[in-house]
């Protein structure tokens, strides 16, 4: 057993117990009553930890220890399994591995310690819901590969530092294993739980591993990127195609060009020896070169690429521990997969070349093949492990030559930001990713240009040059159709996510060389503020900075009075835009103004008089978040974001908005949702009655009292269609129906115009990123003057209750990713707007403003919209 007595690797200290010939540990099935993968059999997240904890306890080639905790909580452990010998030089190999990670050593060290190092290898017991037989796997695995005395195991515990994590989701495993064991045989045995396992992200949290903003992925990319530097990360999933076993590299096109070629031919590699040992044990049905690509950055294994790590996903087939049977008189001739290759079923597909086929399907399966895949991987890694630690080297050091010859040589963020939070967050994006920052404690020459002290410089000579690149680049995806003006070919997630654009920062490229005075940024940007000035009425704090939601927010919960200034003011020499907020000067106001900068970041400004008469008095705004019980991820990241930014927020379901007091909300908030989905939900018989249904036409009938009477509808992206219609707004979605072939915009950033007179713009740029996945453009409807293909002479209908606040931009609307046709069906249309209905209004989004939090220029959009709910609007 190896005690860990602090909770950071670097401080491993070994308390190795003497062993026995050969390990005895427990086997799973001694703890649970039952072998991992048994049919209608599910371990729970409790259970497996407590058969973790034995095996730490009964050997010394096993060492567990808490990385994080989840959302709501759970700790989330990490096995360390290895040799003996391996065991007690631990914090040695993380040594070696983060030396050659980095790359700042020479050739001839980094071949020198290559030699000594062992390889890191990473694998998961999956993260998403619903995909039961990945944490199953894992007590087998850690058990086989630490007891397990055959001649290839000891190959691997010798060779290679195996970092086992039970499962990166445990609000997962909390939800899914007590709904499975509750419906087991009812109707609703194989359903999904109402709702989603981790509580702000659901299965996007395969989408949250270069913003890392939930703490399962902190947990993780903290033993990536500060501690470990694994060569190889193997995330598992489920399921593969239908009539398939398991998915394995290599993916389909396209690959992203700011990844090393040394990644996908690691990437490459690993595929060939998964392949190969199925065949060699006469396991069929992998396949290839479908659904999943190398394009988009995001995912669990696509941000490793960006450090130079291998990383892999693995699709596997039969999520359920209930058996399937098949129909082997009805076997399809290919294999059914949205994206890549069209393998067939009859052994003559090169990525499908030994095709499964059978009358049954057991979770067995899933776990033989998950292990079988595991175990392929860490062969590789002790078979090839000089050559995959120097690699790692290798690719970090090319790309820091790539930066030193400079174009870019470094990317500046300067102290004169509009938003100064958001860029104070993306540079903490970056540090939590690995990537070196410095600070300039000097003023400083680049570029032709002049720098203050306090800019943020983010060098291209880096081993992370690839994230650099990737997250402040514009990507170009190529037009993948079959042909000419075809159908598209989606991408497997998105096509464009350039981050400096959705964050709105100015971030200037510097080609050339230039030197600076700096120091490195620590883990993290800290938030830096103050109150200036001694004040008369009371102080300014900027609509510019999304931090000051969070300020203003907890002022009013702590009783201050806050304003939103509806017209811009001059108060001495000062001049202060439309929306600033404006406190008043009470009695303990400095303090707490104190405090708020000091913790938030933000700048407050003393003003001598009450501005002009145009101030609107502010209270905390009582948002009622929409969860339907089917659920979206969508709706977790809403509430994340509320959460994050101090609003308060009640989740609110069908029955409450059918038969609840709806007037206690000020606003009502539709996270992107079909409509038919808000309006119908589950129909019966196919999930429990308590969770069938949607809002229904009872529904709608008290949203439409509820906004008449004065309340607030936001709505983002698909659950718009839902409001226009139900509601009976003018306002249409004018590229419903529209052919793909026509109109594409698959997960791309598209450039809007801001009207930011408007109050629900106060604070914005004049230009921001608009992430446009599939989404829509609005029509404006007025009555029409145009009769049997002519024009009638009658008066105007008078001015429509629709306000545009956003529009597409008419020109060089694509600014990152891929797009089909925007010229023509989104150019000048609108893309929010606030529709006055009795005596309240609607304000509808037609596309994702806070889309996986990414789009933090867009977030004011939807603050201002909470806000003009209690303030009245205006």
């Amino acid at each position: 057993m190896v005690r860990i007595v602090s909770g950071t690797v670097a401080a491993l200290v070994a308390l190795v117990t003497p062993s026995a010939a050969a390990q005895q540990l427990p086997r799973p099935a001694e703890t649970f009553g039952f072998e991992p993968g048994a049919d209608y059999q599910l371990a729970d997240y409790d259970q497996m930890i407590a058969y973790y904890r034995k095996l730490d306890a009964a050997s010394d080639r096993v060492a567990m220890r808490e990385i994080g905790k989840s959302a709501r909580g759970k700790p989330m452990y990490l096995i360390t399994v290895s040799s003996e010998e391996n065991m007690r030089a631990l914090e040695r190999w993380r040594s070696i591995s983060e030396r050659l990670s980095r790359a700042r050593i020479p050739e001839t060290e980094g071949r020198q310690i290559a030699r000594e190092g062992r390889a890191i290898v990473w694998v998961d017991g999956g993260l998403d819901d619903q995909e039961y037989a990945t944490g199953q796997l894992m007590p087998e695995l850690i058990w086989r590969v630490a007891s397990d005395d055959s001649p290839e195991m000891r190959k691997i515990r010798d060779n290679v530092v195996a970092l086992l994590m039970p499962h990166m989701n445990p609000e997962a495993s909390a939800s899914d294993v007590p709904w499975y064991r509750e419906h087991k045989g009812t109707p609703f045995e194989v359903t999904e739980p109402p709702r989603l396992g981790q509580p702000y992200v659901g299965t996007d949290n395969n989408r949250d591993w270069f913003m890392i903003t939930q703490p399962e992925t902190w947990a993780a990319s903290k033993v990536f990127y500060h501690e470990w530097y694994p060569q190889i990360i193997y995330n598992h999933h489920q399921t593969g195609p239908a009539h398939t076993r398991i998915v394995i590299p290599p993916y389909s096109d396209p690959v992203n060009p700011d990844i090393h070629p040394g990644v996908t031919a690691g990437v490459n590699m690993v595929g060939a020896a998964m392949a190969a040992r199925y065949a060699a044990l006469h396991m069929p049905g992998y396949v290839s070169r479908v659904v999943y690509d190398m394009w988009w950055n995001g995912g669990m294994r696509l941000a490793p690429y960006y450090h130079n790590m291998i990383g892999i996903l693995t699709e596997t087939s039969h999520a359920f521990p209930t058996p399937t049977r098949y129909d082997t008189t009805r076997w399809p001739e290919t294999i059914a997969a949205r994206k890549g290759d069209v393998p067939r079923t009859d052994g003559t597909s090169m990525f499908y070349a030994y095709p499964w086929k059978s009358g049954e399907s057991h979770f067995r399966d899933a776990v033989n093949y998950m292990r079988e895949a595991s175990l392929a991987v860490l062969n590789l890694a002790a078979n090839y492990r000089e050559e995959t630690l120097f690699n790692a080297w290798q690719m970090g050091r090319d790309a820091i030559e790539a930066g030193e010859r400079g174009s870019p040589y470094a990317y500046l963020l300067s102290a004169n930001q509009w938003d100064p939070s958001a860029a104070r967050e993306f540079v903490n994006i970056f540090r939590r990713g690995g990537v070196e920052v410095q600070r300039a404690t000097r003023a400083f020459r680049a570029g032709g240009a002049e720098y203050a002290p306090g800019t943020y410089i983010v060098p291209a000579a880096q081993a992370y040059r690839p994230l650099v690149m990737n997250l402040m680049e514009r990507q170009r995806y190529p037009d993948r159709r079959l042909y000419r003006g075809g159908p598209p070919e989606p991408p497997y997630d998105l096509s464009g996510w350039t981050l400096a654009m959705q964050i709105g920062a100015n971030v200037v490229r510097v080609n050339d060389r230039f030197t600076a005075t700096t120091q490195a940024v620590g883990d993290s940007a800290t938030p830096s503020g103050e109150v200036r000035g001694t004040a008369g009425f009371g102080y300014a704090l900027s609509r510019r900075v999304n931090a000051s939601a969070r300020a203003v927010n907890r002022l009013l919960a702590q009783g201050e009075q806050v304003h939103w200034a509806a017209a811009a003011f001059v108060d001495g020499t000062t001049r202060h835009d439309a929306g600033t907020f404006v406190v008043e000067r009470r009695a303990g106001t400095e303090q707490r103004l104190q405090t708020a900068a000091r913790e938030v970041g933000v700048d407050f400004t003393a003003l001598t008089t009450r501005p002009g008469e145009a101030l609107r008095a502010l209270k905390l705004p009582r948002v009622g978040l929409y969860k339907s019980w089917a659920p979206v991820d969508d709706q977790g990241w809403t509430l994340w974001l509320l959460e994050q930014y101090a609003f308060p927020v009640d989740t609110v379901h069908n029955r409450d908005i059918q038969s609840g007091d709806l007037s206690r909300y000020d606003a009502i908030l539709l996270p992107d949702q079909a409509a038919d989905a808000i309006l119908n939900g589950h129909a019966p018989g196919t999930m429990p009655d308590e969770f069938v249904g949607g809002i229904g036409a009872t529904g709608v009938a008290a949203l439409d009292r509820y906004v008449r009477n004065g309340g607030t509808i936001v709505a983002f992206d698909d659950a718009s269609d839902f409001v226009m219609d139900q509601l009976g707004l003018p306002v249409r979605n004018a590229v419903a129906g529209v052919s793909d072939q026509d109109f594409f915009i698959p997960g791309t950033l598209i450039r809007a115009q801001i009207d930011v007179t408007h109050p629900i713009a106060h604070g914005m740029q004049p230009e921001a990123a608009a992430f446009f996945r599939r989404s829509r453009a609005f029509e404006v409807v007025r009555a029409s003057k145009t009769r049997e293909g002519g024009q009638v002479n009658i008066p105007d209908a008078g001015p429509s209750p629709a306000e545009v606040v956003a529009s597409y931009a008419r020109e060089n609307l694509l600014m990152s990713g891929w797009a089909i046709g925007e010229d023509r069906y989104l150019a000048g249309r609108p893309a929010v707007v606030r529709v006055r209905h009795g005596r309240g209004q609607a304000v509808l989004f037609a596309f994702q403003p806070q889309f996986r939090s990414q789009p933090r220029g867009t977030f004011k959009l939807i603050f201002n919209a909470l806000y003009s709910a209690g303030a009245g609007a205006f």
